[in-house]
């Protein structure tokens, strides 16, 4: 009989001491699932609000504005994470410095990645490129096809594929080939010393002027760039059309040839000025 008593009664023990701990926990437990919902929605309020807001700045690229959206979803989320533990005791303080020496083992593991997204994001603000503009710098070559976080894809003048990491791009000066609306193009030809100095410039530059994709502002010139004691070499110079530089400069070499039956110097095109999609 007393242990059956004794069992009876340590039974009764256990069911109030767990009723307690339910009564208790449950609380907690609501509390953490109505902090979980609040938490997931409110990340997801400020994740569009941050989006929308950069989508209006003229400049900010979509892909920096979605980058940045889900930077603010992800902190706000942890936040949330943290804040659930906390309902049940947990040392949140220990769990921020956990995470960051997490954050900052990650950095250290992932230093080249970061320094290319970095670079992305001031390629993305700066604009020094935009998708369809060929540009050249030390090591690389092509038409822009795509501007990521992590890297550039391009696409060379041999209808290549390329793919350049961020960091490689802003640490270089760029030259862009598309940006400006008109590009200057130079042909340089010899005469002799018994040809007609203002003939031949006159010739040239109707020549240029007859073409109508040549720009009548700044207006051809020709001018004598160099001379010897037997010979002087009579540059043309007139602006054209970015997006048609590469077509009429080719153009304009061959009307020379053809105009003045000799071999004109035409200026030495850079390898990126012959990209073209």
């Amino acid at each position: 009989m007393d242990q059956a008593s004794d069992f009876v009664v340590a039974t009764r023990t256990a069911l109030a001491q767990l009723t307690a701990l339910a009564v208790q926990y449950s609380f907690s437990v609501i509390g953490a699932l109505i902090l979980l919902v609040l938490g997931w929605l409110v990340a997801g309020l400020l994740s569009r609000w941050v989006y929308n807001g950069l989508s209006r700045i003229s400049g900010i690229d979509a892909t920096l504005s979605q980058f940045f959206s889900n930077i603010v979803r992800y902190a706000a989320l942890i936040l949330v994470v943290v804040m659930v533990l906390g309902q049940f005791g947990v040392q949140t303080a220990s769990i921020l410095a956990a995470l960051g020496a997490i954050g900052l083992a990650v950095g250290l593991a992932l230093q080249g990645t970061l320094q290319n997204i970095a670079a992305g994001i001031m390629l993305l603000v700066l604009r020094p490129f935009r998708v369809g503009e060929s540009i050249e710098t030390g090591s690389v070559t092509g038409t822009i096809v795509d501007v990521g976080l992590f890297a550039t894809e391009l696409k060379t003048a041999e209808g290549v594929y390329r793919l350049a990491p961020n960091s490689t791009l802003w640490n270089v000066p760029i030259t862009n080939y598309s940006r400006l609306a008109s590009r200057r193009h130079e042909i340089t030809i010899s005469i002799g010393a018994d040809e007609n100095v203002d003939v031949t410039e006159s010739k040239l530059v109707n020549l240029a002027a007859a073409d109508k994709r040549v720009l009548k502002s700044p207006a051809p010139t020709a001018f004598i760039s160099d001379f010897d004691a037997g010979s002087a070499k009579i540059t043309l110079r007139y602006w054209i059309g970015s997006k048609q530089w590469w077509e009429v400069s080719r153009d304009m070499t061959k009307a020379v040839k053809l105009a003045f039956g000799k071999e004109p110097e035409p200026e030495v095109p850079q390898s990126s000025e012959e990209v073209t999609v």
